[in-house]
């Protein structure tokens, strides 16, 4: 089989990691005398569209469970989801992955919109969805019948949030992209693979996209005019190019939390003892996340492939791990780094307590 159809571990083309190892440590794999199951973990974003063999095994050894998140979106071919498969991997794995709904802004000018959304969002919530999602299509691509970008914020939705806060369920947000969409590609950026590979979401291209500036007011109104709706900003918020400006908006916003997901190279960027003192500050409202996944089915993956793809999956949670508990030196994402060392404590809060706190799991 042709190895471009060897995805990895990676998400299929719309969610941001690059289809290969994310880095490579330079440094010691144990920097603190724990190993990789020491702590409980929660994988708060990932895309495991499709079952692999050895992910039981895997997730028991790092001592993870992961929460399964929909992505509504549109293509040529018209709308797609990935909820069955997760819907059906959650049955199957009940210990080992929960549930996120999502939801998409297509129809939004017909008199039953909101009503035919909450249907759809009661009975998947009855089924086990403890969050729903909204994507980058809110602010980026979806547009109205009077060809208006749909903003995060339009009251047509609000019914949907008023829906959510009564079921008390969150919403994971992942409102506009990195700053560097609408930047000329620059080689030594985090995100350079992702544009060079999926141009259609590098906002530099296509000026009749909305500024940055303007979906984030757009997501920071809606968050203020919705404070009993709790909201975790997924990929940091879109804002992880600079952990000032996050801490500028959880400090505003006592309802928002963030999720680490596809950035951890935005923060390796950033001077780490300025990262560590940010989730020192905010331990209690930043959780683990990676984006990690895969798009195709494993009968469509040759035994060595799907063994390497496990390998990468392996060695990418590590590298993580290294970043967050060590104090190596280390590359992520093209980003000469060292890790943060967190104490046991934090470690404890982002990779596992807030998430449990947070969608009330047992």
């Amino acid at each position: 089989m042709k190895n471009t159809i060897f995805v990895l571990f990676v998400i299929s083309v719309f969610f941001g990691c690059k289809p290969k190892a994310e880095s490579q440590s330079s440094h010691s794999e144990t920097p603190i005398a724990m190993d990789e199951g020491t702590l409980k973990k929660i994988d708060i974003h990932v895309h495991f569209k499709y079952s692999r063999e050895y992910l039981p095994a895997l997730f028991k050894k790092w001592n993870m469970q992961g929460v399964l998140v929909d992505v509504y979106r549109e293509d040529p071919n018209g709308i797609v989801r990935s909820w069955d498969n997760y819907l059906t991997h959650a049955q199957t794995y009940p210990k080992m992955f929960s549930l996120c709904s999502a939801i998409i802004g297509v129809g939004i000018d017909e008199p039953d919109y909101a009503k035919k959304t909450i249907e759809q969002l009661s009975q998947e919530i009855d089924s086990g969805a403890r969050m729903v999602k909204v994507w980058k299509n809110f602010g980026m691509v979806t547009k109205d019948a009077s060809g208006k970008y749909i903003q995060i914020d339009d009251p047509r939705l609000q019914p949907i949030w008023d829906f959510l806060k009564s079921k008390q369920i969150p919403v994971l947000a992942h409102i506009a992209e990195p700053l560097q969409a609408w930047r000329k590609l620059d080689p030594k950026s985090p995100h350079y693979g992702y544009y060079m590979g999926h141009p259609q979401y590098h906002a530099y291209n296509f000026p009749e996209i909305p500024s940055y500036e303007t979906i984030i007011s757009a997501r920071d109104n809606w968050i203020q005019k919705n404070p009993n709706l709790k909201i975790l900003g997924a990929h940091m918020g879109s804002m992880s190019h600079n952990v000032d400006m996050v801490a500028e908006r959880l400090d505003k916003f006592p309802n928002m939390y963030v999720e680490t997901a596809a950035r951890f190279g935005d923060l390796a960027s950033q001077d780490s003892d300025e990262v560590k003192a940010f989730l020192t500050k905010y331990q209690d409202r930043v959780f683990f996340g990676t984006d990690y996944g895969n798009s195709i089915p494993q009968s469509s993956i040759e035994n060595a492939q799907l063994k390497e793809e496990q390998r990468l999956l392996d060695t990418n949670y590590r590298l993580l791990w290294n970043y967050l508990s060590g104090t190596d030196s280390l590359e992520i994402r093209g980003q000469k780094t060292r890790g943060l060392g967190l104490p046991i404590d934090i470690l404890k809060k982002v990779y596992y307590q807030n998430a449990v706190n947070f969608l009330k799991l047992k």
